[in-house]
């Protein structure tokens, strides 16, 4: 197993690359009896984990394998979906000893990673927790191939897929701080009035600044004209969600039906918070369990009839309730739901993408091995979970490619939550502004 310790983590500033970019050299000070690598990569037209497995395969599981020896874990699982057959016949004879393969089901939100312990080790993470309540740690799988090169190399480049109404559908490797814009001139858009889902159709977010730049979390944008069923919902504001929800809603409780933290035995329940729209004063009894949801939005662009949106609704509250501080201090849970229900009630990824009008796009990612090239990058100050970073380089400095940039504040003489950020081209800082170090090459 490779030899990397908890302070070369945290000072490559490795962060979760597939979510929220929780600090990573603070999961790996945790103990646990399983680490899983999160390769399922559910929403609809990325590829970039895949890929990135595909062809770093090495670093990848030594990356694993340094986290199962800091963590103490005996057994390291790749979840990764049954389909890529011909990645699994890559990785099986190049596995550790106590690291397995866990073939998925093609179906979202496979990458959830509490549904992703439930479907492989069969634990249930209880409401409020975390993985590691049950003794897991989860990782992207980029996360782990930075944990394998930390030693000798700090993050600075980030794996991203280019998808949808595009010529040239690729997953690239960008310099940290490049625009989406020159992401996605590499794929050479087919639409005039593009349009930029960052993240993914389902749980990404509608970007209307281009030039908005690539962090340690970006992981795709998917190209989409206007007139396209999902920018439409996106484009949706809360009047129109709540008077068209208040209207159309019938309880049939198909949302709840199909979320999956209600089959976890979770208590949220999306159609009762679609209530709260329609009787406001016994609507608090009907949103106490929107803290609970993961905002997958499968409520709202799959299992609604009406085309309504759960999902914003139960976001709205969660929200609320959370900064009125307001919490459950005992919150039921239904622990056998999951086996009664889990296994029958999954979103297969072909009717998720019909009903997304997906399936027009060409659903391929190959990795290029050309690197996107860069004269001009932006590091934002904060990209990930805790506080903005604090600059330690200066307007006229000159940097090369690896350089601190920003560290997190001492906070009462230790770092608080957060992870250095690093110059990803060589060049000179041209401006620290807007939490962004502008260097120029």
């Amino acid at each position: 197993m490779s030899d990397v310790s908890v302070e070369q983590v945290a000072r490559a500033g490795v962060v979760g690359a597939g979510g929220a970019g929780f600090p990573t050299h603070v999961k790996l000070l945790a103990s646990a009896d399983t680490v899983l690598i999160n390769a399922a990569e559910c929403e609809p037209l990325l590829h970039k984990d895949k890929e990135v497995l595909k062809n770093f395969i090495e670093p990848v599981l030594a990356g694993l394998g340094a986290s199962m020896q800091l963590v103490g874990a005996s057994r390291g699982i790749i979840g990764i979906k049954e389909k890529y057959g011909d990645v699994i016949d890559l990785l099986r004879p190049k596995l550790s000893a106590g690291m397995s393969i866990a073939p998925l089901r093609d179906a979202y939100p496979a990458g959830d990673e509490f549904i992703l312990v439930y479907d492989i080790l069969g634990r249930v993470v209880p409401p409020g927790g975390i993985p590691l309540n049950v003794n897991v740690v989860v990782m992207n799988v980029e996360t782990a191939m930075n944990i394998a090169i930390a030693p000798t190399r700090p993050v600075t480049d980030k794996y991203l897929t280019i998808a949808g109404a595009v010529a040239n559908p690729i997953t690239l490797c960008v310099p940290i701080g490049v625009t989406l814009a020159d992401c996605v001139a590499v794929a050479e858009p087919t639409v005039g009035d593009a349009n930029y889902i960052v993240g993914g159709v389902m749980m990404g977010t509608l970007e209307d600044d281009h030039d908005a730049l690539v962090d340690k979390t970006t992981g795709g944008v998917i190209v989409l004209p206007s007139d396209h069923v999902v920018v439409r919902r996106r484009r949706q504001n809360w009047r129109q969600i709540v008077r068209i929800g208040r209207s159309a809603c019938d309880q049939c409780s198909f949302c709840t039906e199909l979320c999956p933290r209600w089959l976890l035995g979770h208590p949220i329940e999306p159609h009762r918070a679609m209530r709260s729209l329609e009787f406001n004063l016994v609507g608090e009894s009907n949103v106490r369990g929107t803290s609970y949801c993961c905002e997958c939005n499968l409520c709202s662009l799959y299992s609604c009839p009406e085309d309504l949106d759960p999902k914003n609704v139960c976001s709205q509250n969660k929200r609320r309730l959370a900064e009125s501080k307001s919490t459950w201090a005992d919150p039921p849970f239904n622990a056998n739901r999951p086996d009664l229900h889990m296994a029958n009630r999954k979103a297969p990824m072909k009717r998720l993408m019909s009903k997304l009008g997906l399936t027009q796009f060409n659903n391929v990612g190959p990795l290029t091995d050309r690197p996107l090239a860069a004269g001009k990058v932006g590091i934002k100050l904060k990209q990930h979970v805790g506080v903005p970073c604090e600059p330690v380089v200066s307007t006229g400095q000159a940097v090369r490619v690896g350089d601190v940039v920003a560290t997190p504040p001492s906070d009462n003489g230790k770092a608080a939550l957060g992870a250095p950020v690093h110059a990803s081209i060589d060049g000179t800082v041209t401006a620290v502004a807007d939490g962004v170090v502008w260097i120029e090459g």
